[in-house]
């Protein structure tokens, strides 16, 4: 029987599934792991990263883009701790990724070793499968059995590997499981008595929506034909955004604070949400409100709300259901649904509709309108216009947290192949510039642009000494606004003194030209357009970029204070003119009264 290095032996799994590259920085403990990485190198590319959270970070991303598993190196100590950011946010999102983190020698465990840890339980908390290898010949079985885990149980798999073991010569006789596992294809259809209840519900309610997340991935053409047949407004959580294009009149994008205005106006003023394919959303909706959950996921139905019923069903296929339901019992254009509704007291839904279309096209305008403005420093709406226009159809953009969230949510044309990936749940500052790094890294052939504020660009930001090395051509963006701006709004709005937000102006075009990458700064809006033109064609050359945007620290619209009314509920402002006027958003009207106009009864 032939004989190879246990290392080499996990090396020969990860090709097996699939696995294109390792992110990682290298560690005494990680010796023979770096050797075998040497062995396999025309087959798994090693992307060495100058910080392991960063590696960490974009393997996560990659696994995010492509949904498959992506692998992270930690070193024992140190190198194993910087990845517990990665991984937490892996966990949060259900995303499979391979952590392989290094140990002391075997003979040299339990004993207070140089940088020896109990590393397992650090991972406790955040790992489906959480494993140290006990001996050499364990290693292949043991990384074949962590990557089935990941992906059945969509999250993290942790192996803990000896140093020594990888050096040891073992039987070349294991034969990974790759090759024999599917990732199932759910497919559930909901009970036909469910689907009826929610026409039922429908028909007695006077302010429907569905709101909807990435469980409708796949369901576009369904969810515009739904709005058009019973004119139902629709609203996403953040990260669905791409699903439909986002011009439509019916989609008023997110709710809560990484939201727009209609968004969060048409979910406060529901009396009845259909709740479809996420469990994930911050609380703006009606205390009052009669909801439906519909989830894949039983554990989740429920979780956010009381609900009235709960359907255990894929979104993509209730949606085709709900449909075919709706045309038997309305017609085919859905005409009878008027008769339907009217038989239901203050039930004028298409007053509702025409209400929330009017809400969408009025902030709509207004965002236009601030889009034109020549003001100094520049303010987000302005950049995300130019974004729009330059940007390919299918560019994918890192994302990072903060501001940055909220313009991408209110800003960012994400229709057509377009797609963004961030950290929402456990909103990890820095993600952005390392999931751009994943994207170029997978997409070789699409634009990349890398979307960071400079509080969390100047977390990774020596990293772009990496984009340079892999001739990597991302467009990097960094909003200096000299504030940690996110948590600036929240102490105004706890009224407190301002207290560790404020950042030391960076010349990040400097910066980066000392990691070998080209670098602009924009300071003014008649630089804008010309300068991201050039920094263009750097990446059309094949290089990376970084523009250095100074941005207003202007606060964003804080939709979700914008009053239903005047006055009253919800009682967040204590004048109103002052607000609107603070936030030029004068040309903003409550909902509430136009819902007034259309002769729709809300609170």
């Amino acid at each position: 029987m032939n004989k190879i290095l246990s290392a080499d032996a996990m090396m020969k799994v990860l090709n097996d599934w699939g696995v294109k590259r390792v992110y990682g920085l290298p560690g005494g403990s990680l010796d023979s792991t770096m050797n075998a990485i040497y062995n396999w190198r025309d087959k798994i590319k090693y992307i060495g990263v100058r910080h392991e959270e960063v590696g960490g970070l974009a393997a996560v991303a990659e696994a995010k883009w492509t949904g498959k598993i992506a692998v992270m190196l930690g070193s024992a100590g140190p190198g194993a701790a910087h990845l517990l950011n990665p991984l937490h946010d892996a966990a949060l999102d259900h995303i499979p990724v391979l952590a392989i983190v290094g140990q002391v020698p075997s003979d040299k465990m339990n004993t207070d070793y140089f940088q020896e840890m109990p590393e397992n339980p650090m991972f406790a908390s955040s790992a489906v499968y959480n494993r140290t290898v006990m001996t050499p010949e364990q290693l292949p079985e043991i990384i074949d059995t962590a990557i089935r885990k990941a992906y059945e149980l969509k999250g993290p798999a942790v192996i803990v590997i000896p140093k020594d073991f990888g050096w040891v010569e073992i039987e070349d006789n294991y034969i990974s499981s790759a090759q024999k596992y599917s990732t199932p294809q759910w497919q559930q259809p909901a009970n036909e008595e469910d689907v009826e209840k929610v026409l039922d519900l429908l028909e007695q309610s006077r302010r429907p929506i569905v709101y909807f997340g990435r469980g409708a991935q796949g369901a576009a053409d369904e969810l515009r034909e739904l709005a058009a047949l019973l004119k139902l407004p629709m609203v996403s959580s953040y990260l669905a955004k791409g699903i439909l294009e986002g011009n439509e009149e019916f989609y008023m994008l997110s709710t809560g604070r990484v939201a727009t205005k209609p968004g969060v106006d048409v979910a406060r003023a529901a009396d009845f949400v259909l709740f479809t394919g996420t469990n994930f959303e911050f609380p703006m909706f009606s205390e009052e409100a009669t909801f439906v959950d519909v989830n894949l996921n039983p554990s989740v139905i429920g979780a956010r709300h009381q609900t009235k019923r709960g359907i255990l069903a894929d979104v993509p296929t209730f949606l085709r259901q709900l449909l075919n339901a709706a045309k038997k019992r309305y017609g085919e254009d859905g005409a009878n649904y008027a008769s339907a509704r009217a038989r239901q007291q203050d039930s004028d839904y298409q007053a509702w509709y025409a209400a929330a279309v009017e809400d969408k096209k009025q902030w709509d305008a207004w965002l236009a309108k601030r889009a034109e403005r020549n003001t100094n420093p520049v303010g987000f709406e302005s950049v995300y216009k130019v974004i729009n226009k330059m940007a390919a159809k299918d560019a994918l953009f890192g994302v990072d947290v903060g501001n940055v969230n909220i313009a991408v949510a209110r800003l960012l044309s994400l229709g057509g192949g377009r797609r963004q990936v961030t950290s929402p749940l456990y909103a990890t500052m820095g993600f952005g510039m390392p999931a751009a790094i994943a994207a170029a890294l997978e997409y070789p052939d699409r634009e990349v642009w890398s979307l960071s504020g400079d509080g969390g660009l100047a977390m990774v930001v020596p990293d772009l000494i990496t984009q340079a090395e892999h001739e990597l051509p991302i467009m990097n963006l960094v909003f200096t606004n000299e504030s940690l701006g996110y948590i600036e709004a929240e102490q105004d709005d706890t009224h407190q003194p301002h207290s560790g937000i404020k950042l030391q102006n960076v010349d990040f075009a400097k910066v980066a030209e000392g990691f070998q990458v080209t670098g602009f700064t924009v300071h003014k809006a008649e630089e804008l357009d010309s300068v991201l033109q050039q920094a263009q064609q750097v990446t059309r050359s094949g290089k990376p970029v970084l523009v250095d945007i100074k941005i207003t620290n202007e606060r964003l619209l804080p939709v979700e204070q914008f009053p239903h009314r005047r006055s009253g509920e919800p009682d967040v402002i204590a004048d109103f003119d002052k607000f609107v006027e603070h936030f030029e958003a004068e040309a903003l009207e409550p909902f509430g009264e136009i819902l007034d106009r259309h002769g729709v009864k809300s609170f």
